[in-house]
């Protein structure tokens, strides 16, 4: 008997516009079957032409990257990492509007999905945002630095992806990871209100601005990603030689 996935990604088309929420129920991490039900809600709303709000539920916008995956193999983790920054560069070319509705704490894999946003509202509070694979030992994916250096402004750029520091929303403001911040009550509401304002726009225009200023990232970033396919599959290798 086949069994069946739990739905942790919603899509509601409404008004021209498609809500995605993420919820797994914990830090709604970029798991292999997250990346399948996303994709699968940005399929939706492509083909009703929609403009995309993205959020997530509970205190975490997310976490990053599922860690229980990299303990189940070398083609897991390889297709859960590629993946990610797959669905980043979707993001960033997508035929409609992104508004990001940071909901809550964002982290390594999560703050490079808030950077993909074209516009990207968050909550006041103890919220934390935060590009952490340094400080925990990693070596930044090429992938990550490419989305990082397009949004970021220049001194955060170094600090954030070199020096893995801690931003608060309004620090994540004057940093770039974030355009707005608003009281957490208020945050839905508000991202309706821009999601609805941007459906307005002329949608074929939008397009194809978004992908005449974005060239050089998009070209940057396919390049990145094969970067990281070749370490990826490098690291890969070292593990099932037992090298570090």
């Amino acid at each position: 008997m086949q069994q069946v996935k739990p739905t942790i990604v919603s899509c509601n088309i409404e008004n021209a516009v498609a809500t995605i929420v993420m919820d797994d129920g914990k830090g709604n991490v970029i798991s292999p079957e997250m990346l399948r039900q996303l994709n699968q809600a940005l399929d939706k709303a492509e083909k009703a032409n929609a403009v995309v709000l993205l959020t997530g539920n509970g205190d975490i916008f997310c976490a990053g990257f599922d860690l229980k995956i990299l303990k189940t193999g070398v083609i897991n983790t390889f297709a859960m990492l590629i993946g990610g920054f797959e669905l980043s560069k979707r993001l960033l070319s997508f035929p409609t509007p992104v508004v990001i509705a940071c909901n809550g704490h964002t982290l390594a894999m999560g703050s490079f999905l808030l950077l993909s946003g074209d516009y990207r509202i968050g909550v006041e509070g103890q919220v934390k945002i935060v590009a952490n694979e340094v400080e925990i030992g990693l070596t930044m994916p090429h992938s990550a630095i490419e989305i990082c250096r397009q949004r970021l402004r220049p001194a955060h750029f170094d600090r954030a992806v070199l020096l893995s520091e801690l931003y608060n929303p309004q620090t994540a403001v004057e940093a770039g990871f974030l355009d707005k911040v608003v009281p957490k009550e208020d945050l839905y509401e508000e991202a309706l209100k821009l999601a609805k304002q941007f459906a307005s726009l002329d949608l074929k225009a939008h397009k194809r601005t978004k992908l005449r200023m974005r060239r050089e990232l998009l070209k940057a970033l396919r390049r990145a990603i094969r970067a990281d396919k070749i370490d990826f599959v490098a690291q890969g290798l070292q593990r099932i030689l037992g090298k570090k």
